[in-house]
């Protein structure tokens, strides 16, 4: 399995955070990569996300199983 890009990776964040909690993406960075060549880990990030008017900033915590994300913590910072 090929490694997964930073487009993908975010790619994957926006789509998951907006299915599962109507918020976009507004920007995202990576703090601690923890994922493996094929795909399992964790990858924690500061994320600025929007619903509808409002922005906030979190640090998100998304495990990926086989490419795909599986769970999310997270920590509002502001």
């Amino acid at each position: 399995m090929a490694e997964l890009t930073q487009e993908q990776i975010e790619r994957k964040i926006a789509a998951y955070l907006k299915s599962n909690y109507g918020e976009d993406l507004v920007d995202c960075e990576v703090l601690q990569d923890e994922l493996s060549e094929g795909g399992d880990g964790r990858l924690v990030t500061r994320c600025r996300v929007r619903v509808g008017a409002s922005e906030s900033l979190w640090q998100k915590t998304f495990t990926f199983r086989d490419e795909e994300i599986v769970n999310m913590t997270w920590r509002r910072i502001s």
